[in-house]
Order: C-alpha cells, then sequence, then structure tokens
C-alpha cells in the first residue's frame, strides 16, 4: 500500500505510529482513514463514582455504545486495545463537560487527569466503513473529505443510574442497492453498531433538517438516494448532556483513538 504523508506522518502506518504521530502533534484532525485496516473507538473518561452505572448503559445499549475496551481507575491505558497507548495524549482532540456543559476542547487532557478516572472505548463505524468501501460502495463524507453527518432523534436510549437520553445516529445517502448490501456488510460488525437502525423518512426518528446535523458535516442526499442511518458513537455526548455529571471527558467528534486491534478482528463469518 503507497504512503500518503502529512508533513512527516504517515497517514497508512499501523496503529501504533498514528497514535505516536497523533502525541507528538502531528495530526489534529479527523481521524477517518487513518492506519487502513485498525479499529477505531470512541472515547468516554468518567470519575468511577459513575463507571459502574455507565458500565451498564453501554451494556443495555449495545447498537450506539458497543464496548471493546476498559481502563482500571486512574489508568490511562487499555491494554486490550494496543500498548503504548495512552488515552491522555493520543486523540488528535477531545471534549471536556462539567455538569452537563462543553467547557473545553483541548487536543490533550494529561492536566485534566485524575486518579479516580475510569477510561471506555466504543466501537466506531469507520470499521464498517472500510468494509462497505472495500465492496465498491461510495461513501459521501469521505469523497468529500469531511466527516458524517449525525444527528439526535427521538429513540431513548435504556437508562442506567442517571445515564438516559436520545440515541444519536450517523446518516450516509445511498442508492436503494446499495443500502440493501450495506445492510448485508454491516450486520457482520455488530462490535461497531452493526446493521442500519432506519433507512428513509428522517421525520420518523425525530430529525427535522438533514442539512443541519447535531455534529459533523451536512452531505448532500440526492433524488435516486435513501438516507440510511447508522447508531452512533457519540450517543455517550448527547446522553453526558442529559445526565449533566459533574466531570467527564469525551473524544471530539470524528477524533477517535486509533487501536491495534484489527477490523476482521470484530466480524462475524
Amino acid at each position: 500500500m503507497g504512503a500518503t504523508m502529512t508533513g512527516r506522518f504517515d497517514v497508512a502506518a499501523d496503529g501504533l505510529a498514528v497514535r505516536r504521530a497523533i502525541r507528538n502533534g502531528l495530526h489534529r484532525g479527523p481521524t477517518a482513514g487513518l492506519a487502513p485496516g485498525y479499529v477505531q473507538g470512541n472515547l468516554a473518561i468518567l470519575p468511577r463514582a459513575l463507571a459502574a452505572d455507565f458500565l451498564q448503559f453501554c451494556r443495555l445499549n449495545p447498537k450506539p455504545c458497543p464496548l471493546i475496551g476498559t481502563s482500571e481507575p486512574g489508568d490511562p491505558r487499555v491494554p486490550e486495545l494496543g500498548e503504548d497507548l495512552d488515552v491522555r495524549t493520543d486523540l488528535p482532540r477531545y471534549r471536556v463537560w462539567r455538569n452537563g456543559e462543553l467547557v473545553a476542547e483541548p487536543t490533550d487532557i494529561g492536566a485534566l487527569w485524575r486518579d479516580d478516572l475510569v477510561s471506555f472505548v466504543i466501537g466506531c463505524s469507520f470499521s464498517f466503513e472500510e468494509a462497505l468501501t472495500a465492496e465498491g460502495i461510495v461513501l459521501r463524507h469521505i469523497a468529500r473529505g469531511c466527516n458524517v453527518p449525525m444527528y439526535r432523534t427521538s429513540i431513548a436510549t435504556r437508562p442506567a443510574g442517571p445515564f438516559h437520553g436520545p440515541m444519536v445516529v450517523s446518516m450516509r445517502p445511498l442508492t436503494p442497492r446499495d443500502a440493501i448490501r450495506a445492510v448485508q456488510i454491516t450486520s457482520r460488525f455488530p462490535s461497531v453498531h452493526g446493521a442500519p437502525v432506519h433507512i428513509g423518512k428522517p421525520e420518523l426518528i425525530g430529525i427535522r433538517d438533514l442539512s443541519q446535523p447535531d455534529y459533523g458535516d451536512a452531505v448532500e442526499v440526492r433524488e435516486d438516494e435513501l438516507p440510511v442511518f447508522w447508531a452512533c458513537g457519540v450517543t455517550p455526548q448527547a446522553v453526558i448532556a442529559t445526565a449533566k455529571p459533574e466531570f467527564c471527558i469525551t473524544h471530539y467528534p470524528g477524533c477517535m483513538l486509533v487501536t491495534d486491534r484489527k477490523n476482521t478482528e470484530f466480524a462475524l463469518l
């Protein structure tokens, strides 16, 4: 595979090399397309006092929150997802929340780290996007080089402790033929959101205007296409805004944790 460089940064490197490049400030944008073949994850970091409830929330809501790794309290490593992995430095950008309000979007959270923090890494749609692309399905946000559009919906998550709120979905416009194939392909990836939760008629899930996503960037839906919606790992951010924990940290939408795990490990035959 030919390598593409951003400065001295090889976007076709493996997960470890990409994390080290991000840690060294060589990449601050979205991680879509980086380290092809390697699993990326959404991140939520919460105080230990809330960790058990959030773990239960993920278990009750496996479509939007498919948990692929957790840390020990106070430990910035997640060993099952990679060596030399540090959640404080290895994402391009973070979001810091206090009492449900977004207060900062730093590129490093070392100064905010506490001994009681527990990290949760949630599967990301970038894994199944690679499988869709390999089958010749064109994804418009990738072709445009922008973030996938994401929307808060009227679909309620199952509550656990203080955690409750709406499911967030990501949308990809596809022809009916490609939409059918996409259902078949993504059904093989339950650990990274699996099959779509809705196709067509966005108003039925509480989305009024596809041109105004709540997160990410708008993309055109053409006359011969259907909007196809998948459960999205940004759901915890919508839940955090509802639950209002005193402190937590999440990834910035589109800026994921690149792991050492392979997408093929999460595919069902």
